[in-house]
């Protein structure tokens, strides 16, 4: 499974005053490993950036003036994208003015050039609701650290969002996620065997009352916010349907 997280960065907030995008990044994430491939353009816009803009990503005319302009560099951005499944926080944002330059260009929709659109802060709103959903604010929830974000940039906040959007969207596989060489020889005893995964070696370590009271409390809180049972005790229910079966 491919997928592209996707940021852009413009001049101000309606393509149809003529505002335009000033800098695009993607990151590929493939079966739920960052990749090392990423797409990074800055391009000229041909105006200067609303003042509000401007202090948002710090892009000044003069920096951008000495870059392609968009169609010089929509042939990179079709090649990249194609068929993939882009994940965009706040998705009718970044579409309206992705659509407005590729149509510029020549090119069709965006919406046409990948396989699916899904938007982040759509999920995360689906997933806490009635909280700051932001990209700030989900770094917080999920403990990744932000702190080099002093200004909004393409690159960084796709990156950033990449991290988010595993949170987000993690389960049983987490316990494969990547690690860093140097802690490779601290895995014994957690299921990490000859530097591969090995089920059988994970501990088993007994839930006491006190947990399984918390726990049971964190799931009704769960399912007060959602409306409806969550999603671990609606799999518990259908497996023990398939058992009494």
């Amino acid at each position: 499974m491919r997928q592209i997280i996707l940021d852009t960065e413009t001049t101000g907030l309606e393509p149809e005053q003529g505002h335009r995008i000033v800098e695009l990044a993607c990151v590929e994430i493939r079966n739920r490993r960052v990749t090392d491939r990423h797409l990074h353009l800055y391009m000229n816009p041909d105006r200067d950036s609303d003042p509000e803009a401007l202090r948002v990503h710090g892009l000044t005319t003069d920096f951008l003036s000495k870059h392609p302009r968009f169609p010089e560099l929509a042939e990179q951005l079709v090649d990249f994208v194609r068929g993939a499944e882009i994940i965009i926080h706040n998705a009718a944002f970044d579409v309206k003015f992705l659509n407005m330059e590729l149509a510029r260009a020549g090119h069709p929709p965006f919406t046409e050039l990948c396989g699916q659109i899904t938007d982040s802060l759509q999920v995360a709103r689906e997933m806490f609701p009635g909280k700051r959903n932001n990209l700030d604010a989900l770094c917080e929830r999920f403990g990744i650290s932000n702190a080099h974000r002093t200004l909004h940039g393409a690159l960084l906040d796709s990156e950033l969002l990449g991290e988010v959007w595993l949170a987000l969207t993690r389960g049983q596989d987490s316990l494969l996620t990547e690690r860093d060489d140097e802690d490779s020889g601290r895995g014994h005893g957690m299921g990490f065997v000859g530097g591969g995964f090995d089920a059988t070696a994970l501990p088993v370590i007994e839930v006491d009352e006190a947990s399984a009271r918390a726990h049971d409390a964190y799931l009704d809180d769960l399912d007060k916010a959602a409306g409806k049972p969550c999603v671990w005790r609606a799999g518990a229910v259908a497996k023990e349907g398939e058992t009494s079966a």
